[in-house]
């Protein structure tokens, strides 16, 4: 395993993990203020998950970020845990503390909302739906809800929006929508939260929702438009974002729990897109 105790060291762990742009973004980020740390993306087996992340800090590691599958199943490596991944059901973010304890935190609905707010896209009382009751959805839920918008969730498999509208009630407006009924509302966010453009699909959606005015936004990110984000300028919108935006914000937070230094996330996603020019 990789030396540790050369400098501080953080990582990403996942499977699958080749894809992952937080190396790049964190190395990024220590540049920027200069500080004596790495980042690593670790791939991780579905067994034996959990010994393998606490060896990570046994041996040095200082902080981690979790992706999928293990997200929600990190939990009993956590000593304490924040309210809000307690509310998502989910982790992403782990820190080592000065005792030695392991805190468990969720930055992806802060890190979210926080690319909607720099890109000027989101007001209190917008009607936004999401689309997809899995992890990706938990993750965003409650700080939408908080900051003062009115969620409707539409699944494939209803009963799961269902369930997941009626755990977050008691944080604010949400209901719990079917496709067919989904012309009947005006949105002013549609998210996709799916894993859909994995197998190179689009999650079936009436058009006649999609207006000239209406945001589109992608949580997935690859380096072109994503089928989502096609089929909503195919059908008129002009306000279409894929996830890099979010995936760089819930990196800044998680980088700001470790480091007490919130950085410049706009000199980020300018690095990462400048980089992506050229590889084309």
């Amino acid at each position: 395993m990789i030396n540790l105790y050369e400098k501080k060291t953080y990582a990403v762990f996942g499977n699958p993990i080749s894809h992952s742009k937080s190396p790049e973004i964190h190395n990024f980020f220590y540049k920027l203020y200069n500080l004596n740390q790495k980042y690593i993306k670790i791939y991780l087996s579905k067994k034996n998950f959990l010994r393998n992340i606490s060896f990570f800090f046994k041996k040095g590691g200082k902080g981690a970020n979790i992706t999928l599958p293990f997200k929600e199943k990190v939990f009993p490596l956590c000593n304490k845990i924040t309210n809000r991944a307690k509310i998502a059901g989910s982790i992403n973010t782990l820190k080592l503390l000065k005792n030695g304890t392991i805190l468990g935190d969720n930055t992806d609905g802060i890190g979210f909302l926080s690319d909607l707010l720099l890109k000027k896209i989101v007001k209190k009382n917008f009607n936004i739906l999401i689309i997809g009751a899995g992890g990706a959805s938990r993750g965003i839920i409650y700080p939408l809800l908080k900051f003062g918008c009115n969620i409707f969730i539409t699944n494939r498999t209803f009963h799961k929006a269902k369930i997941l509208s009626k755990e977050f009630k008691k944080f604010g407006n949400i209901e719990s929508i079917t496709f067919k009924n989904l012309n009947k509302k005006k949105f002013h966010i549609i998210v996709n939260a799916t894993s859909a453009e994995i197998s190179n699909k689009i999650p079936l959606i009436p058009e006649n929702i999609i207006r000239k005015e209406t945001i589109c936004y992608d949580m997935y990110y690859k380096e072109r438009n994503t089928n989502f984000m096609n089929f909503c300028i195919n059908f008129g919108s002009n306000n279409v974002f894929n996830g890099i935006g979010m995936l760089v914000n819930q990196a800044a937070h998680s980088f700001f729990l470790w480091n007490n230094i919130f950085p410049d996330v706009k000199k980020t996603i300018k690095f990462l897109t400048k980089k992506k020019k050229k590889k084309k």
